[in-house]
């Protein structure tokens, strides 16, 4: 058996090379961020320069060296406005770790790190491995009196923090839902209803049954089977590409023919002058006529019936002529589609439908509301639908075929996770090579190699095979989520999120932890059967050092890459000088907006918030780290959110994934406590007799407690969480309404409602409405002017049918 002390040794060399390792590569890329920010403002500051005016920001006034004391002065809170509350919570999120760390941090430091490690050379244990629970020499075990008093400490701790920030998400999510600018808008009060029987399949039959709802109904849209009408239609687009394409490229050809003829004529001594070439360029076809036959623009037609085209291979045609062509043979297409479709029905209604009320508060009323008395039948309701979150593909299935798919895609999810245990376990024994080259003979090879350079295939090596085994994931976890027929990209982020956690808890922590700590108490349980509990007790613990050298990778190099983003620094200039092909595409590539995927961003920092509570109170030189790590990805993620990404606001979910974040802390909580109570009922002294058994009563006491505070929390603030309250109805934004007579107002005050008034568009006689000319905000034309343009898109949606894939 190796030598307790080599291994030791190992341990903190693994650490030291993670940490010198990752120091170096983020202090690498900090430079070259600090150096190359004030020269590449597209690339770090995009959101300063984006022309339309209503989305730009202010510059980030900083020197080329003092960056970083301005981003610390930067207003977190202004990133509400910026990118809208999704942004917002998540940075917050980031926020409330290190509230939440820094005194965990501080005080575990001072109380625990003296108390496993004083006093106990006898164990044979150096560096880190003096700092982990199973340090504790079996005649002192009462020191582990001092670990129950601070998981409790602070476990209430972040009880208070966890109520306080929902109190704050459920205020600001109100705020935003209710604010003029949000609740004006179509999406605010439009809902998508699914499942819907054919007897209900008419605008007239919907609008009679909503007609109930406050406000009653403004518009519905029944969806079609579309059939051919996409492919015409991606046809058509991809025609109108191609032209724009083509004739960028002749107007350039034109160009540069014109100026070698002008070139020409100057030395020989001909007359160009100023009027001539301004008459010639306000000649639309001179193009074509400067451009001769053989230099005009072509390509290549699929051969036979190949979905592309290859080179030398098909008919080759012009290019301007093809496309004009074809976009005239589509759009003749299209156009038949409106005139006729109507009275013909050639494509039938789906079993859904968007439906937008007058005000905001019916449209959350009618998703609360069960609508119908068979099973299954009109269930699935979403509130604030715009038509760019939707997936078209999923909205005409049979509700008990979107149950079976659903049961389908949650035992392909399981497969997966069982599947997937094979390369993380791999992962993990790597992660403890010198406890592996100790028990197989074919791998003693590894035991003599160099501390240090064991340290960088411990220490860097599983981090980063981990990482990018977690990269192929979402890919798959979103196409189960689509299959299960989830309507909207919003709910598909929504459900990814939640697959993608468990995944992250169960490989990226679980599986590393036991076969890490496993591998390195194997030797002695092969031995000594017997010592199964005080043996797992000991080396358990020992996988923290994979878990720290995980934070080091991502709070050093991860947050330096963020910063430095070489990946779209390379690429911009990439896509300028191989896709900058027209107008069109320069400027996407511009101020094209950059975003992120809630899905798999939440789970990434959830993540490290398991792993730091799962380690805690058994490692807290952990707790130290991931406060400084969650420091920096606040930092890093306020900067991005203020000056780089660009959230759609068709996307935006008004904060959800924020208290599905808390979920995950209190999963992290529960794996803390219950590893605690784990390790303290198997805790053993001298005489082979458990010797923490209060300890671990008080864990499973503590464990109860939890549970029934998280009870509490998501009885009290979950029916808050996404529907709209009747008392803040009144503030919201209300749709103009039809124009009513007298008597339907006497029923409405009757109902002890608030009259309509006629010439304020159903906005009530309030003077201080969100219509009145003197609210903040605007006049009644310019808020109108708004709800017609963001109604126009479905309006756009109703009247072309074929945009909706």
């Amino acid at each position: 058996m190796a030598d307790p002390t080599n291994t030791s040794s190992a341990t903190t060399a693994t650490f030291l090379s993670a940490l010198v390792f990752n120091g170096a590569v983020a202090g690498a890329e900090i430079l070259a961020f600090t150096f190359l920010r004030p020269y590449f403002k597209q690339i770090y500051e995009p959101r300063t320069l984006v022309p339309i005016a209503s989305q730009r920001v202010k510059p980030f006034v900083a020197g080329m060296f003092t960056w970083p004391i301005a981003l610390l002065k930067a207003n977190y809170q202004d990133i509400m406005q910026v990118n809208g509350p999704d942004a917002y919570f998540f940075v917050r999120f980031l926020r409330m770790m290190v509230r939440i760390l820094l005194p965990i941090w501080i005080i575990s430091w001072i109380v625990l790190l003296p108390t496993t490690s004083a006093g106990t050379l006898s164990t044979g244990k150096t560096g880190l491995d003096r700092f982990i629970f199973g340090n504790v020499p079996t005649s002192q075990q009462d020191r582990y009196a001092a670990h129950i008093i601070l998981v409790w400490i602070f476990t209430f701790w972040i009880f208070w923090n966890i109520r306080y920030e929902m109190q704050k998400f459920i205020t600001a999510r109100q705020i935003f839902l209710i604010s003029p600018e949000h609740s004006s808008t179509v999406q605010a009060n439009t809902i998508l209803v699914t499942g819907i029987p054919a007897k209900f399949l008419s605008e007239k039959a919907l609008s009679k049954m909503y007609s109930h709802l406050p406000g009653g109904v403004k518009k519905i849209w029944i969806n079609r089977d579309l059939k051919e009408l996409p492919d015409i239609y991606d046809r058509r687009l991809a025609a109108s590409g191609k032209l724009e394409s083509a004739e960028t490229a002749l107007i350039t050809t034109a160009a540069k023919l014109r100026a070698e003829q002008l070139e020409k004529d100057a030395k020989a001594g001909k007359d160009t002058s100023i009027a001539d070439t301004t008459d010639a360029e306000r000649d639309l076809s001179l193009a074509e006529k400067l451009v001769p036959k053989n230099k005009r623009p072509t390509h290549r037609l699929p051969a036979g019936f190949m979905p592309f085209s290859l080179p030398l291979i098909g008919k080759e045609v012009d290019s301007i002529d093809w496309a004009r062509k074809e976009i005239a043979t589509m759009t003749v297409l299209l156009e038949r589609v409106d005139s006729n479709d109507r009275p013909l029905q050639t494509y039938p209604p789906l079993s859904s439908a968007f439906v937008t009320f007058n005000q905001q508060i019916a449209a959350h009323l009618a998703v609360r509301a069960l609508t119908h008395h068979e099973p299954y039948r009109m269930h699935d309701k979403y509130v604030e639908v715009a038509p760019e979150d939707v997936i078209w593909g999923n909205l005409g299935l049979n509700p008990y075929e979107q149950k079976a798919r659903l049961a389908i895609s949650y035992a392909a999810t399981a497969g997966l996770i069982i599947l997937w245990a094979l390369p993380v376990a791999f992962v993990g024994i790597i992660s403890n090579i010198k406890g592996l080259c100790v028990r197989a003979a074919w791998l003693a090879w590894l035991c003599k190699i160099p501390l240090e350079v064991n340290g960088i295939i411990q220490g860097v090596l599983p981090p980063v095979l981990l990482a990018v085994l977690m990269m192929l994931l979402p890919i798959i976890l979103r196409l189960l989520g689509r299959f299960e027929g989830i309507p909207t990209k919003n709910g598909l982020e929504l459900s990814l999120m939640t697959r993608f956690f468990i995944f992250q808890v169960i490989h990226s922590f679980l599986i590393v932890t036991l076969s890490s700590g496993i591998i390195a108490a194997l030797p002695g349980l092969l031995k000594n059967p017997t010592g199964i509990p005080s043996l797992l007790a000991q080396y358990l613990p020992q996988a923290s050092t994979f878990f720290l050298t995980y934070i080091l990778l991502q709070g050093l190099s991860g947050v330096a890459g963020g910063f430095l983003n070489i990946v779209t620094l390379a690429l911009y200039y990439v896509k300028l000088f191989i896709l900058g092909s027209t107008p069109r595409s320069i400027y996407n590539i511009k101020y094209g907006a950059r975003s992120v995927a809630w899905g798999t961003l939440f789970p990434s920092m959830t993540l490290l918030v398991v792993i730091t509570f799962g380690y805690s109170i058994i490692s807290p030189i952990i707790n130290g780290f991931a406060c400084a790590a969650f420091f920096l990805f606040y930092q890093l993620y306020k900067f991005l959110f203020l000056y780089q990404f660009t959230q759609p606001t068709t996307s935006e979910t008004g904060g959800l994934f924020f208290p599905k974040a808390i979920q995950h802390v209190f999963v992290g909580m529960y794996v803390q406590q219950l590893c605690l109570c784990a390790l303290f009922f198997l805790a053993q002294d001298a005489d082979k007799k458990q010797s923490a058994v209060p300890e671990g009563a008080l864990m499973v006491v503590l464990i109860v407690f939890t549970a029934a505070f998280h009870a509490i929390i998501n009885n009290s603030f979950g029916p808050l969480i996404h529907a709209l309250p009747l008392s803040l109805a009144d503030r919201a934004y209300r749709q103009p309404e039809p124009a009513t007579t007298t008597e339907d107002n006497a029923n409405h005050m009757d109902a002890g409602q608030r009259p309509i008034d006629e010439k304020a568009g159903g906005s009530g006689s309030n003077p201080t409405s969100p219509t009145s000319p003197t609210s903040p905000g605007g006049t009644i034309q310019i808020r109108l002017l708004g709800i017609w343009r963001s109604h126009h898109r479905w309006i756009v949606f109703s009247i072309r049918p074929w945009r909706t894939r």
